[in-house]
């Protein structure tokens, strides 16, 4: 696994595909995939449907100097795959911690995208966090399975907001130490 630095924010590369920084051009496929009702269900922040301008503004959040967490795009164009099969976020928490968040476009459910790229982003650790946090609703079984099989252990269970739904969600909060 190979990581370059481009600006502040690095490159990640792993066979299949490279989770690189957000760029304008990613805005249309963000928009497809992220307006898809199944995808904005399964997250905590994605309103459904996705406001106009949205897209544009998590782009210019994600290229900030200033900004709060560390976003990527799952590019899958080295293996003639999208360029943006999904995100990947990690976000700075406290000292030492970080959590980490994604979701894939529907077309590349259940071929181990996900998998993958949690695993490439806690091999280079680019926050050199001591420990890492997930929370996935608790109907989204697909999700846990993938934090599980990254080596993350099951911490409780807790609530979180999703804006798509409009309610209360229960979640299964899960973390992983790093060495």
């Amino acid at each position: 696994m190979k990581m370059e630095a481009i600006t502040d924010q690095p490159v990640i590369a792993t066979e299949r595909f490279d989770l690189r920084p957000l760029r304008p051009s990613d805005a249309g496929l963000i928009t497809h995939n992220a307006g898809d009702a199944r995808v904005a269900r399964d997250t905590a922040t994605i309103p459904h449907p996705l406001p106009p301008g949205s897209t544009e503004a998590l782009i210019a959040r994600a290229g900030a100097k200033d900004r709060a967490e560390d976003i990527w795009a799952m590019d899958g164009t080295k293996s003639g795959r999208s360029e943006l099969m999904g995100l990947m976020t990690l976000g700075r928490v406290d000292v030492g911690r970080s959590e980490i968040s994604y979701w894939v476009a529907p077309a590349y459910w259940n071929t181990g995208i996900a998998s993958a790229a949690v695993e490439a982003l806690l091999a280079a650790n680019p926050h050199e966090a001591c420990a890492i946090f997930a929370s996935v609703f608790q109907d989204n079984a697909a999700s846990a399975r993938v934090l599980t099989n990254c080596g993350f252990q099951y911490l409780g269970d807790a609530e979180s907001y999703s804006v798509a739904r409009g309610a209360t969600v229960p979640t299964w909060t899960y973390s992983k130490k790093m060495t």
